[in-house]
């Protein structure tokens, strides 16, 4: 039987594009498999790479890890930040600001959250406001940053932390790893993708200077135009403009106008929302919007109108349509990153469903037989994935309060999907969220975003009434003390990275590049 297995297995991998996707797959499959695999890479130089995607979330630091990556060298090398959460601006009512913070919130007593004792407190006008007693949204608000897996003498979490990076860079850091590991890169661009026709897998692909690349299993990084598993294999694409009706982005970076802060920034405006990702040597800005309600000159003069610094090129305008693949692995083809589908980067989604499709693609590893069962449970863990992440981004354009604004009046309006619905009308009767399978945003971030839209619970979990009312005064007045005085004592964002992790001017980047 063994020997059966062995003549089966898949030996030789084409990732057809780079970019993040291509290298992170290239990456994270030489590491895995360790030279069992023959892995090449096709990309052209003359091929632009889209690059919305600079912030992360925590879990990216699992894939670094699994690359074998100095967590400071990495920084050094993407002029990268560090990342605490989001804050957003604007998005319950005109003036508002909350955070999505990563980490902890509060402490939980025996059975029951943090959040049920706040929302008791809240009620009884007891409780600041729930960001009081988080760590991470406290230091990012005071600009403060260090390593700090618990806070020292506590029980409770430290701060927990993800990146800002320039993605090419990324990319490039990537690819020598990948290379160094035994990948090789084919410089080329496809002019033709050739199939078996006896069952239509693709056998090859063709490059413009006549050479052809074959391979047992085809990883489609190719970006929005997905020339294998959309303009090969016609995989289809299930539309979500319904429910996320924003289709462009204007994109510009600028220079840094003070220290870097440790979170991104999502800042609503009339028709869509703005971006800022603050780097060492750079922020990057981009404007989400939906262009039914503005156009896109009008919309590049909202973005540079709102810049914190001069402009460092040109700005670009990228157009596209939220939704998914229906089939994300189809025959022998896999797509990753915007071959996949397309999620606005709200919530810094974009680079961890490309490390969540690899994960998948490595637990689920075919045999050349490709078993239709293996591409079937693949499909289902990343369909149910996206459309779980699309639910939260969706909430934060549906829970809105800028009335009289013709876009978010549409949104507040729209039909949203069932999964949402009937998560929402539990929360409002409840005050309570359940995370279901492996979803990505689990029950503290869901909580943050619905308190900071404003969406206030009927009723608490009757185990907080166990506490008397100076009981609860006391509990959360102490957590608020060490949450505060612990982030006073961080060093601050700049002080770190200037002492552990400060990247050379690009200038220099690029000569030894």
């Amino acid at each position: 039987m063994d020997s059966v297995v062995a003549d089966n297995r898949i030996r030789n991998v084409v990732i057809v594009g780079g970019g993040t996707a291509g290298w992170m797959a290239a990456t994270a499959l030489s590491r895995a498999f360790d030279h069992q695999l023959d892995i090449r890479l096709v990309e052209s130089d003359e091929i632009g790479i889209v690059g919305v995607g600079e912030a992360t979330i925590p879990s990216i630091r699992l894939f670094n890890a699994l690359a074998g990556i100095d967590e400071d060298a990495f920084v050094r090398a993407t002029q990268g930040t560090f990342k605490l959460g989001i804050e957003f601006q604007g998005w319950g009512a005109p003036g508002e600001r909350y955070m999505h913070a990563f980490g902890q919130v509060g402490q939980g007593l025996g059975m029951l959250e943090f959040f049920q004792y706040w929302l008791r407190a809240r009620s009884e006008g007891l409780a600041g406001p729930l960001w009081d007693y988080s760590f991470n949204a406290t230091a990012a608000w005071d600009g403060r940053f260090a390593r700090l897996p618990r806070i020292p003498d506590t029980k409770l979490e430290g701060l927990t932390h993800a990146f800002h990076f320039d993605a090419s860079l990324y990319a490039s850091h990537l690819r020598g790893i990948a290379e160094g590991n035994g990948v090789t890169r084919i410089e080329g661009k496809i002019v033709s993708v050739e199939r078996r026709p006896e069952d239509g897998f693709v056998q090859s692909v063709t490059l413009d200077d006549g050479r052809a690349v074959d391979g047992e299993l085809f990883i489609d990084c190719s970006g929005f135009r997905g020339l294998l598993i959309e303009q090969t294999l016609g995989a289809g694409f299930e539309d979500w403009s319904e429910w996320l009706p924003c289709d462009r982005a204007v994109t510009v970076a600028s220079e840094n106008a003070g220290p870097p802060r440790p979170y991104t920034q999502s800042i609503a405006h009339d028709a869509g929302w703005q971006w800022r990702i603050p780097l060492q040597h750079r922020t990057g800005n981009g404007h989400v919007f939906c262009s039914d309600y503005i156009s896109e000159g009008e919309a590049t003069s909202v973005l540079l109108a709102n810049l914190e610094g001069a402009p460092l090129a040109e700005p670009r305008v990228l157009r596209f349509t939220a939704g998914m693949r229906r089939k994300f692995w189809d025959r022998n083809v896999v797509a990753l990153g915007l071959a996949s589908g397309f999620l606005e980067p709200l919530e810094s989604t974009s680079i961890h469903l490309i490390q969540s499709g690899i994960a998948k693609l490595i637990a689920l590893f075919p045999h050349a037989g490709f078993a239709p069962a293996t591409t079937a449970e693949y499909n289902r863990q990343a369909g149910f994935e996206y459309e779980r992440i699309r639910d939260f981004i969706i909430l934060h354009y549906f829970a809105n309060q800028r009335v009289g604004q013709p876009f978010w009046d549409r949104c507040r309006a729209m039909a949203i999907p069932d999964t949402l619905r009937e998560r929402l009308e539990l929360f409002r009767a409840t005050g309570r969220v359940f995370r279901e399978h492996e979803e990505l945003f689990i029950e503290i971030g869901w909580y943050q975003v619905l308190t900071g839209q404003n969406i206030v619970p009927e009723a608490w979990h009757p185990l907080a009434d166990a506490l008397t009312s100076d009981e609860l005064v006391g509990f959360l007045a102490d957590l608020k003390t060490i949450v505060s005085t612990t982030a006073a004592k961080l060093p601050t964002h700049e002080q770190f990275i200037s002492a552990r992790c400060a990247a050379a001017p690009i200038e220099t980047q690029r000569k030894t590049a």
